[in-house]
């Protein structure tokens, strides 16, 4: 019986969100807090014994949801799987699957977990068509808070679907955690990419690339390059756990920018030199510990000036100046992540700093009620095992 793991990292925007809509360059990394998802294909069943199962766990929320592959057909006609193809969910197949999951008695509360499920069933039946298995998922990530939760899930789970199809080719006799090949990675990204389109309707393919590719990427309007850290970069991400509405704030800036059209052009064209500073420092060499700190200072002062620039925008919340004037207290340097308006900031660590005083700015944070997670910047992308 064929097993796979994969683990696939959450992201943050080091710079440039909001303005990455109005043309500006903006600076995505992975983080080392992952999606993780096991999969196995269940041997066919002998005839007269039942068709099996197809089994969906979610391991941090205690619920479990299964399809018999015969209701799966019912539901959905006859099965065409070419893995080596992505293929988009069709309106149609998207009413299909819909039923297939309400049948599930999701619990009200969890309603949101909808659309992920039907990315699930789409990637799974489009790669392994009706066959019974079984996939569980767990994650370090809070979900919905700006860190890519979503992204990882879809490419955890392409990876793990396509690891057991002939679409990619691993030796599954090496021990330990595998990367795929550049078109592997280009297939597996391609499917993810689907699987976000359910979830979000109209997803910019950011969080999927950085989450299968790891390290960081700038991007412009479609255009993308791969950058590499030439130094480790930790941040302490602070969930203010304040939901927000992305669709609303990024029309808030619209709106702003139509209203004040020179001043906020400004702003974008100051967000857009911010972003490409901060990738030539980021690729920079750091060799000694003075450069280390020169180098650390630097991403602070960008880091300040575009907290600045997105409290221009009108997108900065209350919750966020909290965790700002925390961490100032402490001589360090944080900004939003994301949409802004609640969700995750994010707070520079340098290198030299002594763990006494990240414990105490972690202490402070957290009896407001907030969230605090340490992580390393621009590590691993998607990564697979075979156990």
């Amino acid at each position: 019986m064929a097993e796979v793991r994969a683990r696939a990292p959450g992201k943050i925007i080091l710079s440039g969100e909001h303005a990455v809509v109005h043309g500006s360059t903006a600076v995505a990394a992975a983080i080392d807090l992952f999606t993780h998802v096991s999969f196995r294909l269940d041997p066919p069943v002998p005839p007269g014994n039942g068709d099996g199962s197809l089994g969906l766990e979610l391991k941090d929320l205690g619920l479990a949801f299964f399809w018999s592959p015969s209701r799966l057909k019912e539901g959905l006609g006859d099965a065409v799987t070419v893995p080596s193809t992505p293929v988009s969910c069709s309106p149609e197949r998207i009413k299909l699957i819909a039923a297939l999951v309400e049948e599930q008695d999701i619990p009200e509360a969890k309603i949101w977990l909808s659309s992920g499920i039907a990315a699930f069933i789409h990637l799974y039946t489009s790669i392994h068509g009706y066959k019974a298995g079984k996939v569980v998922i767990s994650s370090d990530l809070p979900l919905g808070s700006g860190l890519g939760s979503s992204a990882s899930f879809c490419v955890a789970l392409a990876a793990s679907f396509l690891a057991l199809s002939d679409a990619i080719t691993v030796d599954k006799s090496q021990g330990g955690w595998l990367r795929l090949c550049e078109n592997e990675l280009q297939l597996v990204n391609r499917w993810a990419f689907e699987g976000e389109k359910i979830i979000h309707g109209k997803p910019s393919g950011i969080d999927n690339t950085v989450s299968a590719f790891g390290n960081m990427i700038q991007f412009r309007l479609g255009e993308l390059i791969h950058i590499e850290s030439s130094a480790p970069l930790r941040m302490l991400i602070t969930n203010t756990k304040v939901g927000r509405n992305t669709k609303a704030l990024v029309a808030g800036v619209s709106e702003r920018a139509s209203r004040h059209p020179d001043a906020m052009a400004a702003v974008f064209t100051a967000v857009n030199s911010i972003s490409k500073e901060l990738s030539t420092i980021i690729q920079s060499p750091a060799l000694d510990d003075i450069s280390v700190t020169a180098r650390e200072e630097k991403i602070e002062e960008l880091m300040e000036m575009n907290q600045g620039l997105l409290q221009c925008m009108g997108v900065s919340h209350a919750s966020i100046e909290t965790v700002l004037r925390v961490t100032m207290k402490y001589k360090l340097t944080s900004k939003l992540t994301g949409a802004g308006g609640g969700g995750c900031v994010l707070t520079l660590l340098p290198t030299l700093l002594s763990s006494a005083i990240t414990d105490k700015v972690v202490a402070e944070l957290e009896s407001s009620g907030f969230q605090c997670l340490k992580v390393e910047v621009g590590g691993e992308g998607l990564q697979i095992c075979f156990s």
